[in-house]
């Protein structure tokens, strides 16, 4: 199968199966399904994925994490300021 028909072809099993749901009266899968398909459609139309915004989620968490260790243990682990807080 050519790589060029596999988003078209996406899309339209999604609007399939959407129709398909809605017929069926479930209308909580038939939005779950559009959602799907309008991230499809996102990451295909910016390039942005999940994956990506996953990443960098992860990679300010971890800055913000060794920041906050670094504040922390400037007091806390220090022999002589931590003397100091004990008398």
């Amino acid at each position: 199968m050519d790589s060029s028909l596999i988003y078209p072809a996406s899309l339209a099993l999604i609007a399939l199966l959407s129709f398909v749901l809605y017929q069926n009266n479930n209308i909580k899968l038939m939005l779950i399904m559009l959602g799907i398909g309008v991230y499809i459609i996102y990451s295909h139309e910016t390039g942005h994925t999940m994956t990506e915004f996953k990443k960098s989620m992860v990679e300010s968490l971890d800055k913000s994490a060794s920041e906050y260790q670094k504040d922390l243990s400037s007091d806390v682990n220090n022999p002589n300021k931590a003397a100091e807080h004990i008398k």
